[in-house]
């Protein structure tokens, strides 16, 4: 008998719209400037503003593409 795949049905689905959910409610803090870097790694400056926007945008970009795959690959 074939081995079945961990992670598959109702409870796969649920893993995975979870990390859809916090990825993108991660991406957008850092976009709008809710999450960011603390003072002492440069946060407050505005090249340190700029990398927080920056990677908030990226892992944005990234979520909606993982999804998009993982939807087409079905």
């Amino acid at each position: 008998m074939a081995k079945q795949r961990s992670g598959n049905g109702v409870l796969g689905f649920i893993a995975w719209f979870t990390g859809i959910v916090v990825s993108l409610a991660v991406a957008f803090g850092l976009i709008n400037g809710t999450l960011g870097l603390p003072g002492w790694l440069g946060g407050t400056s505005t090249a340190g503003m700029w990398l927080v926007w920056a990677v908030g945008w990226i892992v944005l970009i990234t979520t909606l593409v993982g999804a998009v795959l993982a939807i087409l690959r079905r």
